[in-house]
Parts: C-alpha cells; structure tokens; sequence
C-alpha cells in the first residue's frame, strides 16, 4: 500500500522515481521486465518523467521484448536469416516523456538492442551511462613476438576458450565470436588500421601461460608489434546497440556510450533528432579501445533535422557518423502510374521507404542525375525486397526500368554537426548525402583512417543516396586524416560513384570550405570529383 502510495502521489506530480517501485540499482538482478512495467505505469497515468539514480541496473536479453524488425545497413539474408530483435529498453508509442538517468549505469548482458523507440514522440533521455559487462568486441595487447611465437594479453572484459585441439575461440555471455573482423590499434602513433593478425592467430595452436595470458605458435613474427592493441568483433550485425524508428523529435543529451553492439545508434525514419554532450568512448579507466562494433550516430532516410552537438567519438571499429537514404531500383512499370522498386544492397531491405503522399526522384544509375520527380498516391509492400508505388500521375516517360534508382526527398534532413571530436577510428568521420542543408563547423579530426568527411552517393554498390545542394564545412580542425588510404587518399573527399560524368552538371554542388586547419603527412586536403561550385577559402595547410 505504501508503494502504491508513493505511485501514485508521484504519478498525479506527472514524475515517477523508479524506486516507488521496488526497482533498486547494484543488485545484479535482471530489471528488464521491472523497466517495461515502470513504462507502462508512466504511459497509463501520465507521467511525464521518469526518475533514475546512481548505480547499476542490469539487463538481460531472455526477459527482453522479441520483435521481427528490418533495419537498413545491417546484415543480408544470407549473414542472418532472422531479423528478430531483441529489446531490452523498449520505449513505444509514447509522447512528451523523459527518463533522467541521474548518473545511472545501464548494463546490458548477452546480445541484444539495448535501448529502443519506436514511434513516439518528443522523447528525451539523459544523463546516464551505457555499457556491456563483456562486450561484442575482444582486445588483446601483444606483449611478445619474436622466435616462433606471439603472446598476447587479454583485457579482463575480453573472454576466451580453448578447446582440446589448441584453437581458442572469444567468448562471451552466451555467444562467441564466429566471422571475425580485426582492427589493430598502434598506441604509439595512436592509430587504427585494419590487421590480417586475427586471422593468422585463430589458425595457430594457442595455450594459455596463465590466466589471461595466452601464446600463440607463429612462424613469421616480424610484422607483430609489440605493444598494439588487437581488437576483433563480428563482421554479421544481428541486433542493434541503439533503435530509433520511425520517431519524432528524440533528443539523447549528457549520455555516456561506452559500447555499442553490432551497429550503434541507427535512426531510421525519424523526424527531428538531436545528440547532444553524447560521449561514445569506452569508460575512464577501463583500458579499452573500442566501444563500437560498426557506426555510432547512423541516420538512415530521416526528415526534419539531424543535430549533433558537442558530442565525442573515440573507438569505432566503422564511420563515427553516416547520413544518407536509400535508393531502391525501378524494376517494372506494370501500368501507367504504378513502379516496381527493389532494395539492391544485401544489408538494406525489408524496411518501409515510402508513405502516401511523399515526393519521390528519379535517378540515373549511371550519372547520378536526376531525371524527374512525382508524388506517391499509394505504398504495397510486395515481399521483404520489392515495393510497389502507386503515383499521383502517370509515370513520367523517362524513367527507364533496371536504369533508373527512386529516392525519397520527403526522407531526407537538414544536417548539423557542430563542436564535436573523432578520433580513433581506422574508417571515416564523417559521411553525409542529403540534399538539404548540411553544416559541419568547430569540429576535431583526429587521425581518421580514411577522409575525415566523405560526401559520395552511390546507386551501384551500397544504394546510398544522395546528391549534396548545400554544406558548409567551416572552422574544424584535421589533423594527420587518411593516412590508411581510400578516397584518393584525401582528407575531405567530394566522390559520387557515378560511372558518367557530365562536367557540365556536376552530381554534388554549393559546398563551401571556409577556414578549416589541415595538418597532414603530404596527403590532399580536398578531393573534389563531379562537383560543381565549390568554394574554397581561408584555409590553412600545414605539412608535417
């Protein structure tokens, strides 16, 4: 009676502690179903923020909500059958709601989608830390190679077994590690890169000295470092570190991401998201390296505007950032106003692209170039691959079927990514193709593998779109990018994959690159290919 009182008196303030419900931090116990009922009693009695406090709550995926969900650029047929999600933090069909974190740990076990939102509205959470008891991605610092071995040391949240036959396998609660991607980190010249050790030191006969300690039998040892930092995850991306679907108006501010599994914090169709003070890095003290399998921020087909501010990245295993849509294949025009679209990128299908009413181009495949533009009347999904679009007026006499890619122009955002830090990646900052307008100022690059900022469009590999119209890239800082190579190996890179080119209209147009400061080892600053009125000014380059 006492907690129902307590509920109730908090419910009618229109704020709920999580206490009144029984629901404490640092008792190790599952809280996953605990949290769902917490929601639900936010969502029947109108409560409009929802109250942590410091310590631990722990999630497990076996209470977690089981969901078929397709979520664009994670994994094809053939790499995960099931697109079942698991989520742990489901926050659904919900408006004007906040969870204040009050500097709590929230602590995910076993793979699973840590945190969704789906279809709500004016959704805030803040002031909190995630992390993973042992996460998806293993480290190990070589301490010794030489003679016909390499020893390594495993980090103590970086699990291991070896079988009987000498084969050691990473392991973690309840999974391991089967198609292994690797990154290896030089401390010294703090710097990521892609690694083919992994592979050669899952092949060797492994056998612990002591715990945590492992030797592995090697033949050619020379191109081992002694020092480096192996890190290994799984290349297939079967959940999602963070879902944000079909939203608007999502804000994450002063929140601490210190892992994210398989692809981070993917908004897919969301209007109006902002990511502010979020700090994706592993924890202060952890001795860690990575706290991402894949992207962090990935904004697919959004609307409205993508605002991140005063965020770091430090230790994605892919892009810290990547705003594009998709562009699906005309395949057929069965009759007059009708298409037939097909997803073509094997990660990216299933997943709804067009609602009556939104503004759709035409695009040629080969140059990239818009061909025309109409309105959709109606949407039927076909099969997990194929849509068919129903227009407002016939389909215009251009468009060409297997030719021609439709983007979505009504799923497209303004951009804004302002006083931000990346480094430690062996990928790209920054990647961005929307035709709206895009600001990229008072940012730190630090060391990025490849470009800091990519800005391509791609209707023959990934089915990335689009073409850029408006970005400003002013006042950041790059320092020592793209020394892995790719993209000409330059340190912004303007390159559509258009396999035509007309000089005479570009793909890309109006990027201003105004004031920023280039410190390189000799590499370009700016690649520029099949773009047209770019401005160049006030910038300054510095060759070490």
């Amino acid at each position: 009676m006492a907690l129902a009182s307590v509920m109730l008196v908090s419910c009618r303030q229109g704020e709920l502690c999580i206490r009144s419900l029984g629901v404490v931090p640092d008792t190790g116990q599952d809280v996953t179903a605990a949290f769902r009922n917490a929601l639900e009693q936010c969502q029947n009695n109108d409560v409009r923020l929802l109250r942590l406090e410091e310590g631990v709550y722990d999630f497990w995926p076996e209470d977690a909500v089981a969901r078929e969900i397709f979520v664009s650029n994670t994994s094809s047929r053939e790499e995960c059958p099931s697109k079942v999600k698991h989520l742990g933090l489901l926050i659904e069909d919900m408006q004007d709601f906040t969870i204040d974190g009050g500097g709590a740990t929230l602590m995910f076990h076993g793979k699973q989608t840590m945190i969704a939102l789906i279809h709500s509205r004016n959704i805030t959470l803040r002031n909190f830390h995630i992390d993973c008891l042992r996460p998806g991605g293993s480290e190990m610092v070589i301490e010794k190679a030489e003679a016909g071995e390499v020893v390594l040391r495993f980090k103590r949240d970086s699990w291991y077994e070896i079988g009987p036959e000498g084969q050691l396998e990473l392991v973690g609660e309840g999974w391991k590690t089967e198609h292994p991607h690797c990154i290896e980190y030089d401390p010294q010249q703090d710097r990521m890169s892609y690694s083919g050790h992994w592979d050669q030191l899952h092949g060797s006969i492994a056998r612990e000295l002591e715990p945590g300690l492992v030797s592995f039998a090697v033949e050619d040892t020379d191109s081992y470092k002694v020092g480096n930092v192996i890190t290994v995850r799984d290349r297939y991306r079967d959940e999602v570190g963070i879902l944000n679907l079909e939203n608007e108006d999502v804000t994450f501010e002063d929140v601490d991401i210190h892992y994210l599994h398989a692809i981070g914090v993917v908004s897919q169709f969301s209007r109006n998201v902002t990511m502010r003070r979020v700090h994706c890095e592993p924890r202060e003290g952890s001795g860690r390296i990575l706290s991402s399998s894949a992207d962090f921020f990935h904004f697919s087909g959004c609307a409205g505007k993508v605002n991140v501010i005063d965020c770091r990245f430090s230790g994605a295993q892919d892009d810290p950032i990547n705003v594009h849509g998709t562009y699906l294949r005309v395949e057929e025009i069965p009759a007059a106003d009708q298409l037939r679209v097909r997803f073509m990128h094997h990660q990216t299908y299933g997943m709804q692209a067009f609602w009556p009413g939104d503004s759709v181009s035409f695009v040629s495949a080969q140059s990239l170039k818009t061909k025309a533009q109409a309105l959709i009347k109606k949407v039927k999904r076909l099969n997990d691959y194929e849509v068919l679009l129903t227009l407002e007026k016939p389909v215009p006499a251009c468009v060409t079927p297997l030719e021609d890619v439709v983007e979505n122009l009504s799923w497209t955002p303004e951009v804004e990514i302002r006083g931000c830090r990346f480094t430690r990646t062996s990928t790209r900052g920054t990647l961005v193709s929307t035709p709206r307008k895009v600001v990229i100022e008072n940012n730190d690059y630090i060391r990025t593998g490849m470009s800091a900022i990519l800005i391509s469009g791609d209707a023959n590999g990934w089915y990335e779109s689009g073409a850029v119209k408006d970005v400003l890239i002013r006042n950041n800082r790059f320092i020592d990018c793209a020394r892995n190579g790719g993209h000409h190996g330059a340190v912004i890179s303007i390159e559509p994959t258009n396999r035509t080119d007309d000089p005479a209209c570009p793909v890309h147009s109006g990027i201003k690159i105004i004031g920023n400061s280039f410190e390189t080892w000799g590499n370009d600053p700016v690649y520029a290919y099949s773009a047209g009125d770019v401005l160049m000014e006030g910038n300054v380059v510095t060759v070490r």
